[in-house]
């Protein structure tokens, strides 16, 4: 499957994912989509994916010191969409722990941070990418992955349109998943305003792509190599 394919499919998903007599079909095309965005390991499909892609090539010094238009690295970018993805489907769709609070991942992993980093500046930024266990961290979005498609095979009819409750959301503060500063507190209003289908469309979907995207330009980002001093 290429992007181009990927969108036409999202664009499909989103006009059916609501529609209980469409339930099972919005489960498998959300399933092969999400497929796509994560390592085939993942889901033990026979194709590269786009993230296969991303990791093709890469070594570590690129992963953890290359940085995008936006001073983003590769590692940053895998961390913010794997946390996004482990918070959203398990604390708001599932009602459920984060993968992240399980099995040690935030020992694992090394990171200084557990929140989703959208609070951190470039210097932050690359200080965290230099920090992590880049096999850990991989394991751990492999687990966040395949956690959500058993979510997603899971869902009945009429979940899709449940909305997201203010409870689930004060949790997420709570665990500090995300810093109460005003550049990362917003997600909070904005995750409020969806229900279950919004959550599968956005956090799950369109912006793992996003930030697989952020990462994709190779070349530009081996360009982009800061010298630490």
């Amino acid at each position: 499957m290429d992007k181009r394919e990927w969108s036409d499919k999202l664009k499909q998903l989103r006009s059916i994912i609501k529609k209980n007599e469409c339930l099972e079909e919005a489960k498998e095309l959300i399933l092969d989509l999400h497929q796509m965005v994560y390592a085939s390991e993942m889901s033990g499909i026979n194709s590269t994916t786009f993230e296969d892609k991303l990791w093709n090539g890469i070594n570590e010094e690129t992963a953890r010191k290359a940085v995008n238009k936006k001073g983003r690295t590769i590692l940053y970018g895998i961390w913010h969409s794997t946390r996004i993805e482990d918070i959203t489907m398990n604390l708001l769709v599932a009602g459920t722990e984060q993968i992240f609070e399980k099995d040690n991942w935030f020992s694992k992993i090394n990171s200084p941070i557990r929140h989703t980093g959208n609070s951190l500046d470039a210097n932050e930024i690359l200080q965290m990418s230099l920090l992590v266990n880049i096999e850990e961290l991989k394991a751990y979005r492999i687990t966040v992955g395949r956690n959500t498609e058993n979510i997603i095979r899971k869902l009945s009819k009429g979940e899709m349109k449940r909305k997201v409750c203010k409870e689930k959301l004060q949790r997420i503060l709570d665990e500090k998943a995300v810093e109460n500063v005003d550049s990362a507190n917003w997600l909070i209003d904005f995750w409020g305003g969806k229900d279950v289908a919004g959550i599968i469309l956005m956090p799950c979907l369109r912006h793992q792509l996003v930030h697989l995207n952020e990462s994709m330009d190779v070349e530009s980002c081996k360009s982009n190599i800061p010298v630490l001093i």
